[in-house]
């Protein structure tokens, strides 16, 4: 056998990397006004080769439009049409706000939230895990109300 012709060096680029799910994941769940040119024209390749991800972006931004103008008057169309997109993931979600609709529409349609009495629970469970092992419940209370 004789020696093997090696390619040119330079003759063929080699393809780039695809990109990874974090940063496609960040490409659809981001409002596009905050994506930069490289980020919205890797954004548009992306869609372009899969019409999943075209049908799922969609659903994504119009979902996320109703939660920002809390349209949830909406949402009985929205859940209609993640069903009907067949999207795993997406019907499994739809699925899921079907079971407690009428919830999810009070939390789509009503001004008020818990924001500020999860936060403060989750302040207390972040001292009570700093604090874990160390000492009694009197130490626990003396710095849940003086934090």
């Amino acid at each position: 056998m004789g020696p093997r012709a090696l390619p040119a060096v330079g003759s063929v680029s080699p393809a780039p990397a695809p990109p990874s799910i974090r940063k496609v994941t960040g490409w659809l769940t981001r409002h596009p006004a905050t994506l930069d040119q490289e980020e919205q024209q890797a954004r548009k390749t992306v869609l372009a080769r899969c019409p999943e991800l075209e049908k799922a972006a969609a659903l994504i931004s119009s979902f996320a439009e109703m939660l920002t103008t809390l349209d949830g008057a909406r949402l009985p169309e929205w859940i209609t049409d993640a069903m009907r997109a067949g999207l795993p993931g997406i019907s499994t979600f739809a699925v899921g706000l079907q079971s407690d609709f009428d919830a999810v529409t009070a939390g789509l349609t009503t001004h008020w939230n818990s924001g500020p009495v999860e936060g403060a629970v989750n302040r207390i469970k972040m001292l009570k895990r700093q604090m874990f092992g160390r000492a009694g419940f009197d130490l626990l209370r003396k710095r849940v109300l003086l934090a």
